[in-house]
């Protein structure tokens, strides 16, 4: 029986192991701290006048960023400012939703909606979202509903694209053969067209989860008494970098964790894509 060859590792778009994956994934993340490493501990100067390879203000050691870690939770009780920030993404995320979803249905199953809202919304793609916070603050005030509202209209311009798309991907036939089979054009929309393009509109939520814990930063700077942007700011305007640095590495750690918990409600809630696949 002829032995199947292995594909090189540099063939043009061509799969890896996923245990050479892995390795070279713990490889990236290794050469990353242990550059860090020589950065913030190997001494420079003369005897007397020591000092770090890079100064410690502008990259503090990852000991002084555990420190800060430790206490901004014990000290600036860091998992309530999580806490808080995790639900101003969740109203805003669910109000996108709201808006997107039945929007986006309508604009791709009916040329007329789309053609009526779409020289509206287009333009909102290509806007910096930063350039209406004041807007949003003469309109919502500078507190909670300014947060949400600013979260709100930095997602669901994104959302509402990737509804669209994942609507018109659904093959035309299978409408096609539902009409065939008696189906009134809204039996076709939500037997059909709803449940063929959930699966991508729901890896549009990964998408979604990324930008709202990128603007949350900047969400929380205005008049904020809470949450992880605010302490992040706080870091800044006292020149604390291992805060910085501490908060920075929460917030990767925190979409990370959520984009990996989204993507197994993927494999979970539409499992037979995966046996399609």
């Amino acid at each position: 029986m002829p032995t199947r060859r292995k594909a090189p590792l540099w063939a043009l778009r061509t799969p890896i192991p996923a245990q050479t994956g892995r390795i070279l994934g713990v490889t990236s993340v290794v050469l990353v701290l242990a550059a860090w490493c020589v950065c913030s501990y190997v001494m420079v100067g003369e005897a007397d006048n020591r000092r770090p390879l890079v100064p410690y203000f502008y990259l503090p050691a990852p000991d002084q960023v555990v420190k800060a870690l430790i206490y901004l939770i014990y000290e600036q009780d860091l998992f309530g400012s999580i806490r808080v920030s995790a639900l101003r993404i969740i109203y805003a995320l669910t109000l996108s939703v709201a808006v997107a979803f039945p929007l986006g249905l309508l604009m791709a199953s009916f040329e007329v909606v789309n053609r009526f809202f779409d020289p509206l919304i287009a333009p909102l793609r290509y806007l910096p979202i930063t350039a209406f916070i004041p807007l949003l603050i003469l309109w919502f005030g500078i507190d909670e509903q300014q947060k949400v509202a600013f979260l709100f209209l930095g997602t669901v311009v994104y959302l509402l694209p990737a509804v669209v798309d994942a609507i018109r991907a659904v093959p035309d036939e299978m409408v096609q053969t539902a009409y065939t089979l008696g189906a009134s054009k809204f039996q076709a929309i939500y037997s059909v067209l709803i449940p063929a393009a959930l699966p991508q509109i729901f890896d549009g939520f990964r998408v979604m989860n990324a930008i709202a814990w990128t603007y949350i930063i900047l969400a929380e700077m205005v008049n904020a008494k809470s949450g992880i942007g605010y302490l992040i700011f706080q870091a800044g305007q006292r020149n604390k970098t291992e805060w910085l640095f501490a908060g920075i590495l929460v917030v990767g750690v925190i979409g990370i964790l959520t984009d990996v918990a989204i993507r197994g409600m993927n494999r979970l809630l539409f499992a037979w894509r995966e046996v399609d696949a």
